[in-house]
């Protein structure tokens, strides 16, 4: 029950109860996803000011990056929901600065009875009725629609009844696209019916269809976040190559200050590269997959990570032979990315799994939690993989180093800690956990941060 002295509102025939986080319509439940009610309940309470698009998301979107459309979608549910047809305006737009809510309310004290009446939820949507379906059901299937115009029309047809919808659509002409469409917006819309993946009409038309939605969100969405990820991560490794570089210089491997530099750049350029590959394919999950998000983030970055480590592996010995006529140096590739992009898959999703209406962008402490659990999970990855023989960026050096037999580098200096005479197995381990460890730190710093907006509508 809510604390006394808390207010609701009441406008045209709603009531809309913070307490309860609920929006009732002459006494019935109105369903609204979550993040829409937060909406609604912040356009209400701010009622007296027109609110920017960048605070609402600030707002309603803490947690998560959606897509500037995500905002937009969000209110065309809101109008739809609430009625907006003649001449009743609920929601006004403000041009290229945000929106505000306009109809007048009475605002109440909620001192714990009832708002209204609970009559059931009505299952088959806020019309009551499949009245209006016959109308979204063409709208959905008129070949001219755009997505936009589709994605309306399938959230009306998920508030009228999926099941019916569903069963209308069968194989008419366009259902393919229809059918991606209900199956893509089923998230967005409160009670909204299953759209089984292997059920007519499913098909592989229509997963193609789903899967040509799925690819243009992602490269709306999936851009700048691979990008701030190799950044942050390349900040990591610079900062291992200079920590590794100290080490190496208090343990007598090496008296040249430039070497420091030159360690910093490896280690900027190995893990900079290694996370533009990773968080490509962690970006590109995110966008894509939705029902079983962390097992698709894990192998999305299993498979972009071993990539991008066999593709970098092959370029930098084809220039090693080159250059210095090193043959094949024994350098890490394809294994080593594809282990450290499962490991960071499933530890940022796992640390993520509550954010599944956008691409993650959580704040303080909760971004915190997601960067130790990616850099946890990338530890443990890197320390099994060097521990066992395999090669992350500083055996990788070893290896190339012990090609010049005048060089005055000695990686071999670093046991001496762990009490090794070389780079035995714990300073393997010990090396590869540092390097997983600051890898997936960084990749969850950059895959987490939140963009500015620099457009408005």
């Amino acid at each position: 029950m809510p604390s006394p002295g808390r207010a609701r509102y009441r406008f045209a025939e709603f009531t809309l109860s913070p307490a309860r986080r609920s929006l009732f319509r002459a006494g019935r439940e109105v369903p609204l996803i979550p993040r829409y009610l937060d909406l609604l309940l912040l356009l209400v309470e701010r009622r007296t000011v027109a609110l920017h698009r960048q605070e609402i998301f600030d707002r309603v979107w803490a947690d998560v990056v959606v897509s500037d459309g995500a905002l937009s979608q969000a209110v065309r549910t809101l109008r739809r929901t609430l009625g907006e047809e003649g001449g009743r305006a609920f929601i006004r737009t403000v041009s290229r600065h945000g929106y505000q809510f306009v109809c007048p309310v009475v605002e109440e004290e909620d001192g714990g009875e009832e708002a209204v009446p609970r009559a059931p939820t009505d299952p088959s949507g806020p019309t009551g009725g499949t009245d209006s379906l016959p109308a979204a059901l063409a709208h959905l299937l008129a070949p001219a629609a755009t997505d936009e115009m589709c994605r309306d029309a399938a959230e009306e047809l998920h508030g009228l009844g999926t099941a019916e919808a569903l069963r209308r659509l069968d194989r008419r002409p366009g259902h393919a696209r229809a059918w991606a469409h209900l199956r893509d917006s089923r998230w967005d819309v409160a009670g909204a019916g299953p759209v089984p993946l292997f059920a007519p009409p499913a098909g592989p038309a229509a997963w193609a269809a789903l899967a040509g939605l799925r690819v243009r969100r992602a490269l709306r969405l999936a851009g700048s976040r691979w990008a701030a990820a190799a950044a942050a991560a390349g900040a990591a490794g610079a900062l291992a190559g200079l920590l590794g570089g100290l080490a190496m210089a208090t343990l007598g491997g090496s008296s040249a200050p430039s070497l420091l530099g030159a360690l910093a750049l490896v280690g900027a350029l190995v893990a900079g590269v290694g996370a533009a590959g990773v968080g490509g394919g962690l970006a590109a999950a995110e966008a894509l997959v939705r029902s079983w998000r962390t097992p698709a983030l894990a192998l999305l970055g299993a498979v972009s990570g071993g990539l991008v480590g066999f593709v970098s592996s092959r370029i930098a010995s084809s220039l090693l032979d080159t250059l210095f006529g090193l043959g094949q140096p024994s350098i890490g590739g394809g294994f080593e990315g594809l282990c450290l992009g499962a490991a960071a898959g499933l530890g940022y999703g796992l640390a993520t799994r509550r954010m599944v209406d956008g691409a993650p962008s959580p704040r303080g402490r909760a971004r915190l939690l997601t960067a130790a659990a990616t850099a946890l999970a990338c530890a443990l990855a890197g320390g099994l993989v060097s521990g066992s023989g395999g090669r992350l960026g500083a055996m990788s050096l070893a290896s190339v180093v012990g090609a010049f037999p005048a060089t005055r580098v000695r990686l071999d200096v670093l046991g001496r800690p762990l009490g090794e005479d070389g780079l035995g197995p714990r300073t393997r381990t010990a090396l590869g956990l540092g390097e997983g460890l600051l890898f997936g730190a960084g990749l969850a710093a950059g895959l987490t941060r939140r963009p500015r907006r620099l457009e408005s509508e």
